[in-house]
Parts: C-alpha cells; sequence; structure tokens
C-alpha cells in the first residue's frame, strides 16, 4: 500500500499484490494484482478501480506528469473524473 496523493479534495492509494505466478522476462512486465482507492473527502465517498480501469488512471496521471509539473488543481481535476463513480461511503471505525 502507498498513499500516492493527498490533497484537500481526495486521497489516492495504490495496492500492488503480486502473483504468485512464475513469469519469464520475455513475456513482458510483471503481472500485479491491485489497484488504486481513491477517497473523495468532501462526498465522503470511495471507489476502488482495478484492471483497465485502473490501467486507464495509471496512464492519465503518467501524461499529466510528463506534460509538466500538474498543479493541485489540474490532478484534482482529473481524479474527480474517476472519484464520481464511487459509491461506497467511507466510515470511519
Amino acid at each position: 500500500m502507498h498513499m500516492l496523493y493527498n490533497s484537500d479534495s481526495f486521497i489516492v492509494v495504490q495496492f500492488d499484490v503480486p502473483t504468485d505466478v512464475p513469469q519469464a522476462v520475455e513475456e513482458g512486465p510483471q503481472i500485479n494484482r491491485g489497484g488504486f482507492e481513491i477517497v473523495d473527502k468532501f462526498a465522503r465517498k470511495e471507489i476502488f478501480i482495478e484492471g483497465a480501469l485502473a490501467e486507464s488512471f495509471s496512464q492519465g496521471v503518467q501524461a499529466l506528469i510528463e506534460d509538466g509539473e500538474p498543479s493541485e488543481d489540474e490532478l484534482d481535476a482529473f481524479i474527480e473524473r474517476y472519484a464520481v463513480m464511487g459509491q461506497q461511503p467511507v466510515v470511519m471505525h
């Protein structure tokens, strides 16, 4: 678990769970199970994304970073596109 982002609006945490399946180097990158948890602090909702959606999220963040140093507002606007799908209420224990 790695906290990737924490602003006044959102928290993004990455979960990587390596698989136990051995993979040859020629076959490409190591397969991981995991994804991203996005918490919308204002809406008090969260979503866990994995698979193709998580890959799309990761590529979008990388594109923002490659274009220069994105502002907090730019990152929040990007993250919001995924956070609006969150339906799970955040519950404190």
